[in-house]
């Protein structure tokens, strides 16, 4: 009597063809892991700090090749740079340049003020972000208010020693703030109020 061979059951082959499907997709996934990581782009390197509101030149920049992958777009390619556009946040010096640090300078809403002041604390540059004190002249002319903040948010574009006999100890500094608090400040400065300027979290 003639035996009939036993028939693999289907379910098992669906399994190895699974299989088969996983292992290829395995290696699909890390060739292509690896040609990513082989692929550079183009990109735009701060060679200086960069402050907001500051026009961005090619003087302040670098085209460094990098592995990014999917976040090329993120950041800005030599191309893609307009004349004429500010950085809307501080570039620090090294720093890849983000696309959305970079505007059009027409929508910036910053702009710059020098104030004079006496003290200034040791690792205030370029880029620090610094809180703006101000202690006001009484009416009398001879005494002072208590010290209150002026301007919570600013950024330090330059310091400079002040000139003039009249300046000595005393330092020029020119800081990033909003359009909206130049009044305050102007107002400050003219009415003879001492300016402080402190780190950022440490006024109180």
């Amino acid at each position: 009597m003639t035996r009939s061979r036993a028939r693999r059951p289907v379910f098992g082959d669906i399994r190895f063809l699974i299989g088969i499907v996983l292992v290829i997709a395995s290696i699909a996934g890390v060739w292509f892991l690896v040609s990513t990581s082989r692929q550079t782009t183009p990109v735009l390197q701060a060679t200086r700090t960069v402050v907001p509101g500051e026009t961005i030149s090619s003087a302040d920049l670098q085209v460094v090749e990098v592995g990014l992958g999917a976040l090329a777009d993120s950041y800005v390619a030599p191309q893609d740079l307009e004349p004429g556009s500010v950085a809307t946040r501080t570039l620090a010096k090294g720093e890849l340049v983000p696309a959305s640090a970079v505007g059009d300078a027409s929508r910036s809403r910053t702009t710059t003020v020098v104030v004079n002041s006496t003290a200034i604390p040791a690792g205030v540059g370029p880029g620090t972000v610094v809180e703006l004190w101000h202690t006001p002249l009484l009416k009398d002319g001879r005494t002072f208010d208590k010290p209150r903040i002026l301007v919570g948010d600013a950024t330090v574009a330059t310091v400079a020693e002040a000139d003039g006999m009249l300046s000595q100890n005393r330092t020029d500094v020119e800081l990033v703030i909003d359009r909206a608090e130049v009044a305050d400040v102007l107002t400050a400065i003219t009415g003879g109020s001492v300016i402080s300027i402190i780190p950022a979290g440490g006024g109180s």
